[in-house]
């Protein structure tokens, strides 16, 4: 079977940990060229990574006839305009969350995408998380029973600068949008109401730029489920990222992973390792398995696990969050048009 030739739009973090990713665990394909704004970014990320071509212009990427598929992973207000110029060039499509911050504009891409017979996966790396995927499987299974309440807690360690927060979309199409994909992977049903309350508690720069810094997060899906979000993006104690399944024949709790499980006991304390600190030590593990299962939908000939679908239902939810924050009432997602 050939190797799936790949190219990289975008050179900058996310990009880079995708080609380490595919570099060092899926010799099924192989990074042809990656290209960036910046040259010296796409040259050190060719260095590293032995990438051979590197080219400012992404066009370069979607003119080469022999590259077969193309991550995107450049600023958030280009994923959909590029994702429909790659599709009309023929080419596979692994799109970095979030497709866009519109509802009108993800639609679009999508009829592009259905024209064109290719294949597009959005980038909700969660989702493959060696514990998030158990607790799924146990739910799948039945050994929870009926879904009653799920939990989810997500802190970041430090926050953003204000200049990101201003032009990242509000903390719910940036932050939040991870939980609230999770929420529907862990529900398996679909949100009909949202019940958002967001505050300043970390940095009041970040609310001068017109976002919030922390939030709690209620949805209500149509099997009867309820789910509760917390986020903060500061958490002293590093990256926070817990799940809880609670059902009718019992509960599944996927705790932070750390550096090792030891606690050391003494008549003072027991203390054991503080949770990793960020996401590239904390979901490693799952990029490569997203990347990995782009790969194989490609060389199958099957669907790809995370949809175009998949991908709209956390943005209309984010933007309901953020109606029901400013109007401080629930939110039909029914509303979200």
């Amino acid at each position: 079977m050939k190797k799936v030739r790949i190219g990289i739009i975008g050179a900058g973090r996310i990009g880079r940990v995708h080609a380490q990713s595919i570099t060092n665990g899926i010799p099924q394909a192989e990074i042809v060229a990656i290209s960036d704004p910046f040259m010296e970014a796409a040259k050190k990320a060719a260095e590293t990574f032995g990438i051979p071509n590197t080219y400012s212009d992404y066009h370069e990427i979607l003119n080469d006839p022999s590259i077969n598929a193309v991550l995107i992973c450049s600023p958030t207000n280009t994923h959909a305009d590029i994702a429909m110029e790659a599709a009309r060039a023929g080419k596979h499509i692994f799109c970095e969350k979030p497709i866009d911050t519109t509802v009108s504009k993800i639609l679009e891409t999508q009829k592009v995408i259905k024209e064109s017979g290719v294949k597009m996966q959005i980038g909700f790396n969660r989702r493959f998380d060696h514990n998030f995927r158990r607790i799924r499987a146990l739910t799948e299974e039945g050994k929870l029973g009926k879904v009653q309440i799920i939990k989810i807690t997500s802190r970041d360690p430090e926050p953003p600068s204000p200049e990101y927060a201003k032009n990242s979309g509000g903390m719910f199409l940036d932050m939040t949008i991870h939980d609230f994909d999770m929420a529907c992977f862990q529900a398996g049903s679909e949100v009909t109401e949202v019940f958002a309350v967001g505050a300043v508690t970390v940095d009041p720069e970040i609310g001068k730029a017109g976002d919030i810094d922390t939030a709690v997060i209620t949805l209500r899906f149509e099997n009867g489920a309820i789910a509760i979000i917390d986020n903060c993006r500061k958490a002293i104690y590093g990256y926070d990222q817990r799940v809880e399944v609670f059902g009718t024949n019992g509960s599944a709790i996927a705790e932070n992973d750390t550096e090792t499980t030891v606690k050391f006991s003494s008549k003072d304390s027991v203390c054991s390792d503080k949770p990793l600190y960020f996401f590239l030590e904390r979901y490693m593990q799952s990029f490569g398995d997203e990347m990995r299962s782009f790969i194989d939908a490609i060389q199958n000939q099957t669907e790809v696990p995370v949809t175009i679908e998949d991908g709209l239902k956390p943005i209309k939810i984010a933007i309901a969050a953020k109606k029901s924050m400013l109007e401080n009432r629930p939110v039909k997602l029914s509303e979200i048009q």
